[in-house]
């Protein structure tokens, strides 16, 4: 069985869409997130949303979502975002995995955990980033998948920081 299928039945098997996403008093739904989105679907698309919803709830800053499936064959998005400390990356981090493992999506993969200023998580078909602020200016992922388009996202005036703008235009 291939990680993309696996990822899809687990999807199937244990995400009910409208479902909560993540607890507390400001649950975000797969529905909030994904009425958000103006592309089409494709795997590894309504994951991405949940992970972004769990890092929205987490406080995360300028969320970016890139669509890679036709310039890579490791994954289909790319999630990259920010946090404005060490702790809150890794509390992002964090949050997502956990609240991804409550739904049967375990990473395949993680990196940079513990470090403050950059976690990986990859769940096949898509990979999500977490860095520090600095950290991301510093690898600018954004300026090296520039080819790939952004899937566009309504992103809450609270996530956003003074960097949005040159994210959206890389």
């Amino acid at each position: 069985m291939t990680k993309t299928t696996r990822t899809q039945e687990n999807i199937k098997a244990k995400k009910k869409v409208g479902s909560p996403v993540t607890k507390g008093a400001s649950r975000r739904t797969v529905d909030d997130v994904s009425s958000i989105v103006h592309q089409g679907s494709s795997e590894g698309l309504e994951s991405s949303l949940s992970a972004l919803a769990l890092a929205l709830d987490k406080k995360a800053v300028d969320p970016v979502l890139l669509d890679v499936q036709s310039l890579c064959s490791f994954c289909n998005y790319q999630l990259v975002l920010s946090g404005r400390s060490e702790r809150q990356v890794d509390a992002i981090a964090d949050g997502i995995a956990a609240g991804l493992k409550a739904d049967g999506i375990r990473p395949i993969a993680s990196e940079g955990a513990r470090t403050g200023q950059w976690a990986l998580l990859d769940y096949g078909d898509f990979v999500v980033h977490v860095f520090l602020e600095s950290a991301r200016e510093h690898y600018d992922l954004e300026g090296l998948w520039n080819d790939a388009p952004r899937v566009k996202i309504e992103v809450p005036a609270e996530a956003r920081s003074s960097l949005a703008d040159q994210y959206e235009s890389a």
